[in-house]
């Protein structure tokens, strides 16, 4: 699993059915330090699983894991956000991105 941070909306009229109804969101990639949170400047395109919002931290998954759910497992994508981060605690301290 990946963290991001949810940046936008991704908005497509046409698309293939299966990604029909399906929310499609911006995320950019996050990766931990020892000083904490950092922005990597990456970011990728998933399908939103959970109901994630815009300034949300996530987990995300990649590849063949992307499609192991069975709502998910006939859509082409290779990218879904999975999970909502209400909080992440390590080396002894909360870490935050600064958004």
């Amino acid at each position: 699993m990946v963290l991001s941070l949810v940046k936008g909306r991704v908005v497509s009229t046409a698309k293939v059915d299966q990604l029909i109804g399906r929310k499609l969101l911006l995320v950019e990639i996050i990766t931990v330090r020892e000083h904490g949170l950092e922005r990597t400047g990456r970011h990728m395109v998933c399908v939103d699983a959970v109901g994630a919002g815009e300034g949300q931290m996530v987990l995300t998954v990649m590849g063949s894991s992307a499609r192991t759910t069975p709502e998910l497992r006939e859509v082409p994508t290779d990218a879904v956000i999975v999970g909502i981060i209400d909080s992440l605690h390590a080396s002894g301290r909360d870490l935050k991105v600064d958004i």
